[in-house]
């Protein structure tokens, strides 16, 4: 099945859920730290750039929702280049925070999309038949 071109909206919001689930991940792991606003932005914004990356390269617009190559691709990008951006960046990255964060960013990245596929489906599947 060929995926459909997505809308200037949906490509928006795909982007900004993209983004602010990458935010709920620093979050998450600040607060359990205790750390506050800096350690928060501390850690998103190397995240933030790896997903900006995939994005780019993917050319994620396309098709946002799609699980298999955008959502796969995005979540590795943004997992491979938060850590190489923390590692320029001078800030630790250690075996359990990869295997975390790769993880977590995983279920959050992918989860959405497998969430809005399966929503759409069966929106499809209660619709009358024209």
């Amino acid at each position: 099945m060929r995926a459909q071109r997505a809308v200037p909206a949906s490509v928006i919001v795909a982007a900004v859920v993209d983004a602010a689930l990458v935010l709920v991940f620093a979050l998450v792991g600040r607060a359990s730290h205790g750390e506050g606003l800096l350690g928060i932005l501390t850690t998103w914004w190397p995240f933030l750039g790896g997903l900006a990356i995939g994005w780019l390269v993917l050319r994620a617009w396309r098709s946002p929702r799609r699980i298999v190559w955008t959502g796969v691709g995005v979540w590795l990008f943004t997992v491979a280049g938060g850590m190489l951006l923390r590692i320029a960046s001078g800030q630790g990255v250690q075996l359990s925070f990869i295997i975390v964060a790769t993880i977590v960013l995983g279920v959050f990245l992918l989860g959405w999309r497998a969430i809005a596929l399966l929503a759409i489906r069966m929106r499809r599947r209660a619709s009358p038949a024209a």
